[in-house]
């Protein structure tokens, strides 16, 4: 067994609870430090986590966890869709600690993040990514992500 396969084997997916919000707060830090369009608000993210334990038919929090502690997280968030008349989801904030990157921990949070779609009756996850991070390509193509023909717009609406 190879160190990834070892570390992979060491890896527990769970819901989240309230109780890791501080945690889900650092990995977003660490997933918005690299992102070009977003910054780390620690009050924004925990009002944002809050709501969605409160209210599971908006969406799952999965964690990662090696020996207890949160390594990884993967937030799935619920909409409908008109064009397939069901629901689908939206896959966000896929984010692992930077020691554990390339050890399968990753790959363990999107099929859950799968898995718990289609049990959930989704019929489609979108994801955004930065046009940029062709690693970050790479790794949802090999989980079966195909690119889009449709461009993602954004309006920001103040507070």
């Amino acid at each position: 067994m190879t160190a990834a396969d070892h570390s992979r084997a060491d890896i527990d997916i769970e819901t989240a609870a309230a109780a890791d919000i501080a945690e889900l707060c650092r990995l977003l830090g660490l997933l918005f430090a690299q992102e070009t369009e977003f910054a780390a608000d620690v009050s924004r993210q925990q009002r944002g986590l809050q709501t969605i334990l409160q209210h599971p038919e908006l969406g799952t929090l999965l964690v990662a966890k090696q020996q207890g502690r949160i390594v990884g997280m993967v937030n799935l968030l619920f909409t409908v869709s008109t064009a397939l008349g069901a629901r689908v989801a939206l896959l966000e904030d896929v984010v692992v600690l930077p020691e554990l990157r390339g050890c399968g921990v990753g790959s363990r949070l999107i099929e859950a993040a799968i898995a718990t779609a289609r049990t959930t009756g989704c019929k489609r996850i979108t994801l955004l990514t930065d046009t940029d991070n062709q690693t970050a390509q790479a790794f949802y193509r090999k989980h079966g992500f195909a690119p889009s023909s449709m461009l993602a717009m954004r309006l920001l609406l103040d507070d």
